[in-house]
This record gives C-alpha cells, sequence and structure tokens, in this order.
C-alpha cells in the first residue's frame, strides 16, 4: 500500500497577480497515501533504508504539526512496526499544542515523547537506548543524535520526483523557469536541486523558508543533503554548490507554525480561485512567498511551478478554528 502510488499531478492555475507568468501546480497532497504530501515519498526512502539496515523500531522527530511523522506513524502502524515519537514545542509555544497532525499520530499508536528543543538530542538518545535494552534495533531517521548523518536518504526522494517533472515538461514542450516550494527540513529542496542538477537543465530552485532557521544554517542544511546525495552515488561534480542553492528566509513571518492575517487571505484566495487547500505552516507561507518573490524581482511571462508540499490535516485545522472566516463575505 505504501509503496504503490502513482505520479501526483501537475495542472496550470489562475494567476491571481496578473503578473503574466504561467502557474503550474504539482499536486503532492493527492499522493494516495496518509493523506499525501512530500513526506509520502520522504518516508518510503526512511523504510527502505530502515530495512536495509535490519532495524524493527522507528524513532521520528517532530513538532506536532509533522506531515513526516503522521505519514511514518501510518505506515508503522501498517506493518505493526513500534513508533516513537520525539516532540519538541517551538520557542514561542507555552505548551504542546494539539493539531489534526498529532491527533493522527496519537490515533495511529505514535509513542509520543515530548521536550524542549533543548532537549532533542538527549530525549533521542535517551530513547533509542532504552529501546536497545529491550532487544531491538531502533532506527532514527536522522542519524546521530544531533540529527545528522542520513541526509542523503531523504534527499533521494526528490530526485526521484525531478523525474516526474521532466517526463511532464517534455509531454507539454515547456520548461519551468523557476520551481517553488516550502523548505522546512532541506531535504525535499537538496533532492530537487540535486535532479536539476543530474538533469543539466537552467531551472532555479527557491525554497521558502517556514522555520526561524537562520539563512547560513538553512543553507548548510541542504549543501549537506546534496553533497551527501551525490557522494553517496559517486557522482563526480565539478561545481560550486551554493550557486545552485536559493534559499528565502524573508517570508518566514517569524519562524515555524507563525502566521498572520496575509498568510490567512492568500489561503482564502488560493482556495476560492483555484480549490487550491494551502495550510499556514507550510504551502501558505510558501505560496505567498513565491507570489512576493515574483513581484519583488519583476519577473514575468515565465512558467512557475509551485510544489504543493501538503499538509491537508493543517487546512483543515485552520478552517474548523474559524480563521479562514472573513467579515462581509
Amino acid at each position: 500500500m505504501f509503496e504503490r502510488y502513482e505520479n501526483s499531478p501537475i495542472y496550470p492555475i489562475k494567476n491571481t497577480k496578473g503578473n503574466g507568468n504561467r502557474i503550474y501546480v504539482k499536486r503532492e497532497d493527492l499522493l494516495p497515501f496518509s493523506l499525501g504530501g512530500n513526506k509520502v515519498r520522504i518516508a518510503r526512502e526512511f523504510f527502505r533504508d530502515m530495512e536495509e539496515k535490519n532495524c524493527d523500531t522507528m524513532v521520528v522527530y517532530g513538532n506536532t504539526r509533522s506531515n513526516l511523522c503522521r505519514v511514518i506513524a501510518n505506515q508503522c502502524y501498517i506493518q505493526n512496526i513500534p513508533c516513537y515519537m520525539i516532540s519538541s514545542r517551538e520557542e514561542h509555544e507555552k505548551e504542546r499544542e494539539e493539531t489534526g497532525n498529532s491527533r493522527l499520530m496519537e490515533l495511529l499508536g505514535a509513542k509520543i515523547i515530548p521536550c524542549t528543543k533543548a532537549e532533542i538530542a538527549s530525549a533521542v538518545e535517551e530513547t533509542m537506548k532504552a529501546i536497545e535494552k529491550t532487544g531491538r534495533k531502533p532506527y532514527y531517521i536522522y542519524g546521530n543524535k544531533w540529527g545528522t548523518g542520513n541526509e542523503a536518504t531523504a534527499t533521494a526522494a526528490y530526485v526521484k520526483a525531478y523525474r516526474e517533472i521532466q517526463d511532464f515538461e517534455e509531454e507539454h514542450a515547456l520548461s519551468f523557469d523557476y520551481i517553488f516550494h516550502a523548505s522546512g527540513t532541506g531535504a525535499t529542496q537538496s533532492g530537487l536541486i540535486c535532479g536539476h542538477i543530474l538533469a543539466g537543465d537552467s531551472t532555479k530552485i527557491i525554497g521558502i523558508s517556514v522555520s526561524s532557521r537562520e539563512y547560513e544554517r538553512g543553507v548548510s542544511v541542504i549543501r549537506t543533503g546534496v553533497e551527501s546525495y551525490l557522494k553517496d552515488r559517486k557522482i563526480s561534480r565539478n561545481f560550486d554548490t551554493d550557486q545552485e542553492i536559493f534559499l528565502e528566509c524573508k517570508y518566514n513571518k517569524g519562524g515555524y507554525g507563525i502566521y498572520d492575517e496575509e498568510i490567512l487571505d492568500c489561503i482564502r484566495r488560493q482556495f476560492r480561485k483555484n480549490s487550491l487547500p494551502l495550510d499556514p505552516v507550510y504551502t501558505g507561507k510558501a505560496f505567498l512567498g513565491m507570489e512576493k518573490y515574483l513581484e519583488e524581482q519583476k519577473i514575468t511571462g515565465k512558467n512557475i511551478l509551485f510544489l504543493h508540499t501538503g499538509g491537508t490535516p493543517l487546512f483543515y485545522d485552520c478552517l474548523y478554528a474559524g480563521k479562514l472566516k472573513q467579515e462581509g463575505i
């Protein structure tokens, strides 16, 4: 079930800004597993790696809003694999917030281990040791307790997805000048960049940061993902990796999970005009960032692809909380 899904559709949408750009969207949110999203592809790579390493217990890390944790918990339930989730709250949060994703994780039996940001490494280490004492072999998706060492695995997901984009371009006799997407952990952007490098095309991959991670740190994470993947596949390179990394941090509204009325207005507009469900944490922030980037850079008449990375439960969180209501409508 997890392994069998079709490519996500790509189609044009109405450009509500009227700048002459042709906007297309790749609907990763429609991948038919666990409410879809880019994390379906990334989770699949983690499970393959876990199996190759003969591990039998999954350890993940993520906030209560995490799409990846939801997808992994779902697959663990299906395969009867114990799933432990290290869950920190953001610095601006006084307590751990409940979301549609966190409720689904609980429904799927994930063992939630709450902690602060400063306690993540120690929580991972303690959890891994406790699992090992039971005789099981845990797999932590990000590598070591500091969250490094397994970048190439996640990156591989969007190298493969990039080939789908190339197939669409070939079939429809067009080339995308820009690909925009929400950039959080950096895995999706690393994979798209590797796909672009291997294709040798001129497409510019623009990640819109949705976190509070500073620019240099964000670029470093993406760089590591790209270089780890190329090294792992023994692919030689004769270019400056940083010249291929375009990460925009000024549209993050202050950090992960923080949003404002401008983002909510973008979500309303895109659902009304294009039937496109965006969320305030990831895709709504990224779509608005894309619009602002195109306007500020005075980009017109180009083929633009927006990669909808998913987050359906978060769209409904926003809807059911009444945040999409608007006076006078």
